[in-house]
């Protein structure tokens, strides 16, 4: 009994002088430091540069080469007999022109060869001026991608919004349920002690006194396994949220009658266009048309204006000249099966489509359903307080009626029983009712 009594006692002088953090702290955390928020904004990067990637088809595509040859031999060789193209009136006038060696030479026949090494280098510029509509559905398309990152980042939000509020609602719970067990400590205690006048003025039995005793070792641990579940789950917060030291506290939210239920009921049909959700099977049918645009565009002849400059030293000299060109591509045998892609994409087209309106739907009912669940919670909470107030009439009523000797004790530990738990049933309903309302917030779009 002493050391789980040193335990708990060390426990709370840890806690009082830890930090305490609020709910919209724990969730700025989380933001912030969370592994599914930072993949997110990742994926986010990665998108924005997919767009600049795109945007930057629109400009020329300059590209530059160079070559350089040395082979073996010339890759250009040609024999000439100079014989063969020389006339006798020819041959009579260069007889007495030339000298014998020099006429000898002429009834030879020569080699000559040519590009045995060699330069070429040059730079192009070519500017699309048609493609299909690729380029500026490739950078719709990019855009898309974008929007759908931004979109996901913000579920990926909300789903750390709801896990943090998850972890801290039950975090509060637990330590409320620790001020109820320590109320029911002090509870017993005056229990004990009337019980224990009773017993030495012999008008109580000692069946009594161990009855009490009993019911303070099984309040004693469960206010063990009650800190222990409380470190748990700080650690998992800890965790969630990116705080690095787990001796920290929560503050408790003002667990009270809530007169009304703290939210606005939405229109779903209004609330459905607000949906990350629904926004996100829009951008799915958006893609799908432009990939099908995209599927069209590779079947369309493409146009391309061009300049160069270049240059080469094939025939010994260097030589450099600027050209101006125009490329015409048009795919021919590619319609056979760019038939089949582009009626590939209209099926996907429409299959996008059909999820769009059965899964809006679905969204529909998600709403309803989880205002349902908010009504539910808040009717629950709102008997859970009702509980409170009779069991805590029951078991004054309970004590009085021991005292006077005409009930039992099994009887007053049975009502101080029932008074714990509708403390721990309200503070359950009340944490499970923030959670509800943060459930219809976020599938509302709010």
């Amino acid at each position: 009994m002493k050391s789980s009594l040193t335990i708990i006692a060390l426990c709370c002088a840890m806690s009082a002088s830890a930090q305490t953090y609020t709910l919209s702290q724990l969730k700025d955390s989380a933001l912030n430091n969370n592994i599914a928020i930072r993949s997110a904004k990742h994926s986010i990067d990665a998108a924005e540069q997919q767009r600049k990637e795109a945007f930057s088809k629109y400009f020329p595509n300059v590209s530059g080469t160079g070559f350089w040859f040395n082979a073996d031999k010339g890759m250009a060789k040609m024999d000439i007999n100079p014989s063969e193209y020389i006339s006798p009136e020819l041959g009579a006038s260069l007889a007495q022109m030339l000298p014998p060696e020099a006429l000898a030479a002429l009834g030879n026949p020569m080699s000559m060869s040519m590009l045995k090494n060699g330069t070429v280098a040059g730079i192009t510029a070519v500017q699309p001026v048609f493609a299909g509509g690729q380029i500026v559905n490739g950078n719709r398309l990019a855009k898309v991608g974008e929007d759908v990152s931004r979109l996901q980042m913000q579920l990926s939000k909300n789903e750390v919004e709801k896990q943090t509020e998850q972890y801290y609602w039950q975090l509060v719970s637990l330590q409320e349920k620790l001020k109820t067990i320590e109320a029911v400590q002090a509870l017993l205690a005056d229990i004990h002690k009337d019980v224990d006048v009773a017993v030495r003025a012999g008008v109580a039995m000692r069946n009594d006194m161990l009855q009490v005793q009993l019911r303070q070792n099984d309040i004693e641990s469960k206010k063990v396994k009650l800190i222990n579940g409380i470190n748990i789950v700080r650690m998992l917060l800890a965790q969630y949220c990116g705080i690095n030291s787990t001796q920290f506290n929560v503050k408790s939210a003002e667990i009270k009658n809530v007169p009304s239920i703290q939210v606005i009921k939405q229109d779903c049909n209004l609330a459905l266009q607000e949906t990350a959700e629904y926004k996100l099977l829009n951008k799915q049918v958006e893609a799908t048309k432009l990939m099908r645009k995209m599927e069209i565009g590779k079947n369309l002849p493409t146009v391309g204006v061009g300049a160069g400059y270049n240059y080469h030293n094939l025939l010994d000299n260097d030589r450099t000249f600027g050209m101006v060109f125009a490329t015409v591509s048009v795919p021919i045998s590619d319609w056979w099966g760019g038939s089949h892609a582009i009626r590939r994409k209209k099926i996907e087209q429409q299959k996008a489509e059909e999820q769009l309106a059965d899964n809006s739907e679905l969204l529909k009912i998600r709403m309803q359903n989880a205002w349902n669940n908010v009504e539910e919670a808040y009717q629950q909470l709102q008997i859970a307080n009702r509980s409170i107030e009779q069991a805590e009439e029951n078991l004054r009523l309970n004590r009085d009626y021991y005292k006077a000797g005409t009930s039992k004790m099994s009887d007053l530990l049975e009502a101080q029983l029932l008074y714990q738990q509708s403390l721990d049933n309200r503070v359950d309903a009340y944490a499970d009712y923030q959670n509800k309302l943060l459930e219809y917030r976020q599938a509302t779009g709010q």
